[in-house]
């Protein structure tokens, strides 16, 4: 099992900027894919993003593409996910995932791969 710790959240204007971190633990974090998922009020969870071990794959949720990116930093066991131009649409809390990465994996494969491992999420709101 994977242990993951967000942080990060919370209050921003729109347009402004935030980033979120997690932390993971407990496994060989190269073995895996990370991505970030977000659930708003009354709204089904989705997937926002994803990077693949070596940050070869980086597949996006069609509303964040050239707004949000992602990162990892694998000597820390870390990944990010800078956010700007935010918008009000974007408040939700936030959670990371890990998933075990093949290397066969093509960028769609990132969107339901077997993320068994999340975060407790960070809550993220947007104001207009």
């Amino acid at each position: 099992q994977v242990h993951l710790l967000e942080r990060g959240g919370g209050l921003v204007q729109a347009g402004g900027s935030l980033r979120l971190s997690c932390a993971a633990s407990g496994r060989t974090f190269t073995d895996y894919a990370m991505a970030w998922f977000r659930q708003a009020p009354g709204k089904e969870r989705e997937f926002v993003a994803a990077i693949s071990w070596g940050g070869y794959h980086t597949p996006y949720a069609d509303s964040v593409k050239g707004r949000f990116t992602i990162s990892r930093v694998n000597a820390k066991n870390l990944v990010y996910l800078q956010m700007s131009s935010l918008r009000p649409e974007d408040t939700a809390v936030y959670y990371c995932a890990a998933a075990p990465d093949r290397w066969y994996y093509t960028d769609s494969d990132y969107y339901t791969a077997e993320y068994n491992d999340w975060g407790q999420g960070t809550q993220v709101t947007v104001s207009s």
